[in-house]
């Protein structure tokens, strides 16, 4: 992850170009088909809401509120970088690595359900106080249903239809894994672009983001597998709640609150990755 993360910021303006010829369909196509992959383990009967489940989204929830009030001193825009890295829902990739670290697949597929839609509702009201006020909850779901929904849907119909196939595909994990790094790459190419062209110019602000992206991230991968440990999956836990949509993260900041504030989003790329990696690496 820490190389495809160096590539994808070496090769920013190549990455970008073809993303752009691509028409934007290469970061939802490794999404669709890395969910699609993970969810071929997924028995939809084994999915079931939890305390877990509860206790991660009350921890959100407040954490978002409380993280904007104790950076308020700072500035807005320091306050809403880091209130949008705690907002942001969990990320559909987040299942995937999770995976790899022992999690219950079905505990991780049903949270980010909830999660996502949860956030569709909460964050609207919440940007109306912190921001310009425009976001709506459909606009929301109509960036997270598509990739969410439509890879489970496809993959419970390929466990019924084609079984032997949905437990081929299922028994090989890394597909997600490196499908992950591929779109890993592709975001990383365009978030350093962005910044490269749109960011320069409030070096002490972007460092201050930058830090403050790194205490929210470690905080909430620590409470998380706190949780998790609590109720019998830590790897769970930490990853439902450390691990951000950062893509979803950076249109919020860009669209609704102040477009600075994106760079902590961008940095919580870096950071939940390099922790990912450390996970990943002390589990094998």
């Amino acid at each position: 992850m820490p190389l495809g993360m160096v590539i994808g910021a070496l090769l920013c303006y190549p990455i970008s170009a073809f993303d752009e010829w691509s028409g934007g369909i290469s970061t939802p196509f490794f999404i669709f088909s890395m969910l699609f992959c993970t969810f071929c383990r997924v028995n939809v009967r084994d999915m079931k809401p939890s305390w877990l489940h509860l206790w991660l989204m009350v921890a959100q929830i407040v954490g978002t509120v409380a993280i904007y009030y104790l950076l308020r001193p700072f500035g807005d825009t320091v306050a809403q970088g880091g209130m949008i890295c705690a907002l942001a829902p969990m990320a559909m990739g987040a299942v995937v690595i999770a995976g790899m670290l022992g999690a219950n697949i079905a505990t991780m597929a049903t949270h980010s359900l909830v999660c996502n839609i949860v956030i569709a509702f909460i964050a609207p009201p919440l940007l109306s106080v912190w921001g310009d006020g425009s976001c709506t909850v459909m606009e929301i779901l109509a960036r997270v249903a598509p990739l969410l929904i439509a890879p489970f849907v496809v993959a419970q119909l390929c466990r019924w239809a084609t079984p032997k196939v949905a437990g081929w595909i299922g028994s090989h994990a890394l597909i997600s894994f490196y499908l992950w790094l591929l779109s890993l790459i592709v975001i990383m190419g365009k978030t350093t672009k962005f910044i490269i062209d749109n960011c320069t110019e409030h070096l002490t602000t972007e460092i201050v983001l930058a830090v403050v992206a790194l205490i929210v991230c470690l905080a909430q991968f620590g409470i998380g597998r706190y949780l998790g440990r609590r109720y019998g999956d830590e790897a769970a836990g930490g990853q439902a709640l450390g691990q951000k949509n950062t893509v979803m993260a950076i249109w919020l900041a860009q669209s609704f609150l102040n477009p600075l504030s994106c760079v902590a989003p961008t940095a919580y790329i870096v950071w939940q990755n390099l922790v990912n990696s450390y996970q990943i690496y002390k589990h094998q």
